[in-house]
């Protein structure tokens, strides 16, 4: 009995304080969204009185932000393109050929995520500015590319991991090509990790700052450098209500990767038992 005690009263005390480190965590993030509720021009935290001015100073006519989030958002756009590219065919030559020192290589395509990202941004603005393109959202995104790409091979490499290739050994000995079996089999399977790594990229580009400063112009201004010019240059109180607008964001781009990965879960489990109840791969080559 004092053992079922001691086990309860551990418990009880592990959930405590699991929730006051989540509280701890999650009150930048809350003092953030009640600022930018709040009606004080200098953006004080508790209010005094509550408005919604500042959401609709965002869009109001002379205002940067949407030029600054209109850019961010093609950068991102293109950067994930860029970066899913990457990502599948690195993926697919780290998990499914034989590639000659492939832990050197693995390491290689993560290294970018080893580096400071100011000496990346460094590196980046000096390979750009003798080709003039400074500026341009192209460069901007393919700087982007180079910080984005390594988490979406580290999702994909994890996502063809986790399929049974079992199912493409079925596929190949009943006469589809390697094509095929890609586009009827891997891909379908791979689809929720394609799609958590596409908006992990979309989510890093967007928020990069370093390389957007260093890669930006006058006329070319990302939303996180927007952001700092404000708190850096003036005193605007709208910043508080784009960073509860990202906020949202992200807390809704999360609750989308677990929705994919949910809806995905079952979808190898449903093709292995169709295999498996049809004999398509029996070990030994034989049918069932």
């Amino acid at each position: 009995m004092m053992e079922l005690r001691r086990t309860l009263a551990g418990r009880i005390a592990l959930t405590v304080i699991a929730t006051m480190i989540m509280l701890f965590l999650a009150l930048p993030i809350i003092v953030i969204i009640v600022t930018s509720f709040s009606n004080n021009a200098f953006a004080a935290f508790p209010p005094d009185s509550w408005t919604l001015g500042w959401y609709k100073a965002l869009f109001a006519d002379g205002s940067k932000w949407p030029a600054a989030l209109s850019l961010s958002a093609l950068v991102a756009a293109l950067s994930t393109v860029f970066s899913l590219i990457i990502g599948v065919t690195a993926a697919t030559a780290l998990t499914r050929s034989e590639l000659p020192l492939r832990s050197a290589v693995y390491a290689l395509v993560l290294g970018p995520l080893l580096i400071p990202q100011i000496v990346t941004a460094l590196g980046l603005f000096l390979l750009f500015e003798p080709a003039s393109m400074l500026g341009s959202p192209l460069a901007i995104a393919l700087g982007h590319t180079v910080l984005a790409s390594p988490i979406a091979v580290l999702i994909l490499v994890a996502t063809l991991r986790g399929i049974d290739e079992r199912l493409e050994d079925a596929a190949a000995s009943m006469g589809a090509g390697r094509l095929t079996v890609a586009r009827r089999i891997t891909f379908p399977l791979a689809a929720p990790g394609m799609i958590a790594a596409a908006i992990f990229s979309f989510i890093t580009s967007f928020d990069e700052f370093y390389i957007s400063q260093f890669l930006s112009s006058v006329d070319t201004v990302t939303l996180p450098v927007q952001v700092y010019n404000s708190l850096t240059f003036d005193i605007d109180p709208s910043v508080t209500a784009i960073s509860a607008i990202l906020i949202a964001f992200a807390i809704l781009a999360l609750a989308l990767v677990a929705l994919v990965r949910w809806l995905g879960s079952g979808r190898q489990d449903s093709l292995l038992s169709v295999e498996n109840t049809a004999g398509i791969a029996a070990p030994g080559g034989e049918a069932v």
